[in-house]
């Protein structure tokens, strides 16, 4: 087999050994240098040098997401910010992203794991990555590009949009392996039949594809028209970013880097820990990170652990593609998206009533979002002119806040089903 780091072979009793120590070591400096952790740990009666063994690692306490925003911006940096070389954030309910700091050796690890993905995924120093992903303060693009370039390959910077330039990009660049959501992977197959682009004029080999779910059906769709393997990856940038977990030939699960994470799953409601192979939420501690590292990262993401080896021969486990999450955050084109977010855009615009929902669907391989939101029975019965406008208002403002574009439609009073419990926020259509 091929792998970029030897550490992805070690038997279970030489890795847990390193799991053990650097789990020890992360406690006691979070401890020290995070005054929330420190509190955290004294209220579960932790104290520096108490963690013994791998099976303490269920009694410290969980880290959630509103945690992060409670300490934002850097509350819960571990080092000084002078040593902190990089800054990532990603959106928030409540207007706070939740913010995450690298230091040096921080990205030269991250670097080394997305690596790694890429080597699992079938690639080598003598290919050229093309990167699809966003570029900015979403970790994808400049995760798969800094992976791409650790490993010795060459990495094309393309970020996400004018498909049909990177569709001539790839053809004259000789693009073997493309970086992007499942989704956008369908869209540039499409887009090459409409203009005329001959699968055969590329090198692609390889799709490395993440940030939304998709089914094994979407992926025997993309492997047919594109004529790739393609592998799931899975990151998040609470925990890192891309390079937590990869799919390698067999496709049966998602190799986690153990060496930098130490993977749980949890009962969601009474938070007991559940035995391999049952389903739950996934949680996730980080074991090899200076900047932030996060105690028992509860994830929302629902998954399950094999911790048999792969036939690959990596003897990391396994985590099962996500199936769903725990709460109500839509993956829209790679942007995290809950409903509080645009019910907070709509309620500020004068003329709209608290009641909407949002709409979600795949419309030519592409995920689209419309919201549906009532308005007054004076702005429903206003001119065309007048309603065009305020569709317009709605759709800037809600791009604007979120970074991902919408359909709006303003639907007539009462229009919208009510409900004696929760109300019913979002609809998707979505098969996945």
């Amino acid at each position: 087999m091929d792998y970029f780091n030897p550490v992805e072979v070690w038997e279970r009793e030489r890795l847990d050994e390193l799991k053990l120590e650097r789990l020890r070591s992360t406690v006691d400096r979070l401890y020290e240098k995070v005054p929330f952790y420190r509190e955290k740990l004294d209220d579960a009666g932790f104290k520096p040098g108490d963690v013994k063994s791998l099976d303490d690692l269920g009694r410290l306490p969980f880290t959630c997401k509103d945690d992060l925003r409670d300490n934002y911006p850097f509350g819960l940096f571990a080092v000084p910010m002078h040593d902190i070389v990089r800054i990532h954030a990603s959106s928030g309910t409540t207007g706070k992203s939740t913010v995450v700091g690298y230091t040096e050796a921080d990205i030269q690890v991250w670097a080394d794991l997305v690596a790694r993905t890429i080597v699992a995924a079938g690639g080598t120093a003598d290919d050229i990555v093309h990167v699809s992903y966003g570029y900015g303060l979403f970790t994808g693009g400049l995760g798969l590009h800094y992976g791409a370039e650790k490993l010795g390959a060459t990495a094309l910077p393309m970020s996400g949009g004018n498909t049909k330039r990177q569709i001539r990009m790839m053809v004259d660049f000789g693009s073997t392996i493309l970086c992007c959501t499942p989704s956008y992977a369908l869209n540039i197959a499409e887009v090459m039949q409409e203009i005329g682009v001959e699968r055969e004029s590329m090198r692609l080999k390889s799709a490395i594809l993440g940030a939304e779910p998709w089914s094994d059906e979407m992926r025997r769709q993309i492997e047919e028209e594109l004529i790739v393997s393609a592998h799931d990856i899975y990151g998040l940038s609470e925990v890192v970013g891309p390079g937590v977990s990869i799919e390698c030939s067999q496709k049966k699960g998602l190799h986690i880097f153990e060496d930098s994470f130490i993977p749980e799953v949890i009962d969601p409601e009474s938070g007991e820990v559940l035995p391999p192979g049952e389903r739950g939420e996934l949680v996730f501690t980080n074991i090899n990170k200076e900047g932030l590292a996060l105690i028992r990262y509860r994830t929302r993401d629902i998954s399950r652990l094999f911790p048999e080896p792969c036939a690959c021969g990596r003897t990391h486990v396994r985590m099962e593609r996500i199936t769903g999450r725990t709460d109500d955050m839509l993956i829209i084109r790679g942007v995290n998206v809950f409903p509080s977010q645009v019910e907070m855009v709509l309620m500020q615009v004068p003329g709209l009533s608290p009641h909407y929902q949002l709409v979600v669907d795949r419309i030519d391989n592409l995920d689209v979002l419309e919201v549906q939101v009532e308005v007054s029975p004076e702005i429903f019965s206003d001119e065309i002119k007048r309603l065009e406008e305020l569709e317009k208002r709605i759709r800037d403002e809600v791009q604007s806040y979120l970074g991902v574009s919408v359909r709006v439609r303003l639907m007539e009073p009462r229009s919208i089903q009510r409900s004696e419990g929760k109300a019913v926020r979002v609809i998707d259509k979505r098969k996945i």
